[in-house]
């Protein structure tokens, strides 16, 4: 009897270690998981990508089912184009290019997140000693009608110099680009410019004549914004990437990673490290800097449609309601899921 008891309990094992007695269908091994959605962001390059960086570096994208890749972009008009033809599927930049493709190119885009409230600096060559210098010389700009060329052209005529008229404007395209032409000709006087090229500027010669914040005052400036349909057709994908940029954001902003930060910064850029230490700085600074879970401010967003209602007369000098540009839901659900 001992026996037959013996070889039922062996038979009884066998038969659990092959897997017979699973239901149908299944299996003893676990099934692989489903490859990582791929998702293509347009940038410019500079620091207020950084959330970004850091979190392709540590993984954090990856840990959310995400494989990105970054295309650096020359200037807003191939970032705007190529966001309407599906190059890509993410644009990450100042938010106001968002506006001027709803406004200018009838493209069904909309802004789902913040990212910083705009680092930038007036930069000049060294023999500009006020912002009354720049008369009879160039401003250079990405392109003239839209986001920072918008806020240099408030700044100037709010100091009593108007654009074509006391001075001229060069779409030059990117900040890499502005900063070059600034320190090769003599005509090119000033720029807006944000870090790290306003601490490579000043190593060129060029000096800042004052912060942005400053002689204009608060400013949602980069941020996330997508076709809408794309939007709606992948939310599972969108709030993955919002929650593993607020994740990045907050690994980016924490002091106990300082170290970490500086020398993504240093990698990246290629920068000397006090340059890398003073790009870090600046993306600190409340107000200006990288914005706390990459929230998107709405009283700077409402100063970015005021300002392109009385620069560019859009909308009868009038702006329109916010939320025409926005919607914060995928943001808010991105929130709820992000792991803290």
């Amino acid at each position: 009897m001992r026996f037959r008891d013996a070889l039922f309990a062996s038979l009884v094992t066998a038969v659990f270690a092959a897997g017979t007695l699973l239901p149908a269908g299944c299996s003893t091994t676990a099934e692989p998981p489903p490859p990582p959605a791929k998702v293509r962001v347009d940038v410019f390059p500079g620091a207020s990508n950084l959330p970004l960086l850091i979190g392709i570096e540590q993984g954090i994208f990856a840990r959310y089912g995400l494989s990105v890749e970054i295309i650096d972009t020359p200037n807003s008009e191939s970032q705007r184009a190529g966001l309407a033809r599906g190059d890509f599927e993410i644009a990450q930049s100042a938010v106001d290019n968002a506006v001027a493709m709803v406004e200018t190119a009838g493209q069904d885009v909309v802004i789902v997140s913040g990212g910083d409230g705009s680092m930038n600096e007036l930069m000049v060559r060294p023999e500009i000693a006020s912002i009354a210098d720049i008369r009879g010389k160039t401003l250079v700009v990405d392109a003239t009608n839209t986001a920072y060329a918008l806020v240099a052209r408030k700044i100037l005529k709010s100091n009593g110099l108007a654009d074509g008229r006391d001075y001229t404007m060069d779409p030059v395209g990117g900040t890499p680009l502005r900063v070059k032409a600034m320190v090769e000709r003599p005509d090119a006087v000033a720029g807006i410019l944000n870090p790290p090229w306003v601490f490579i500027a000043e190593s060129r010669g060029l000096k800042s004549i004052g912060r942005q914040i400053d002689l204009f005052g608060p400013y949602q400036s980069s941020g996330v914004f997508v076709l809408r349909r794309w939007a709606q057709e992948n939310a599972g994908v969108l709030e993955r990437y919002l929650a593993a940029s607020i994740e990045a954001t907050r690994l980016a902003m924490d002091p106990a990673r300082r170290d970490l930060v500086i020398a993504v910064l240093q990698q990246r850029f290629k920068l000397e490290r006090p340059v890398a230490e003073r790009t870090y700085q600046a993306l600190m600074v409340p107000g200006s800097g990288l914005a706390p879970d990459g929230r998107f401010d709405m009283a700077g967003f409402r100063n970015v449609l005021a300002l392109r209602a009385e620069i560019e007369g859009q909308w009868g000098g009038r702006a329109p309601a916010p939320e025409k540009f926005v919607d914060l839901s995928y943001y808010e659900r991105a929130l709820r899921r992000a792991a803290r």
